[in-house]
């Protein structure tokens, strides 16, 4: 009889496991999904500063090209 309380008990306790393992899930992918939300909202503000720095530049935009051109081949 004491095996089937203890089987018993164990069944609610990975019933349990279980239940926190969804919830936990839930939570992640709320968090993952709210990061991923912020880091695009930055990557957008990042192009619009950059995109308003090239307009109020006196250099051309082939002169732009250039020198991000020139400075990527430095690296390799």
């Amino acid at each position: 009889m004491a095996r089937t309380v203890g089987l018993e008990t164990l069944d609610q306790k990975i019933e349990k496991a279980q239940s926190d393992v969804v919830k936990t899930k839930k939570r992640y992918d709320l968090a993952v999904s709210t990061l991923k939300d912020l880091m695009d909202k930055r990557d957008a503000l990042k192009r619009d500063e950059l995109i308003n720095a090239i307009m109020k530049s006196e250099k051309s935009y082939e002169q732009i090209l250039q020198f991000i051109q020139e400075s990527d081949q430095e690296k390799v």
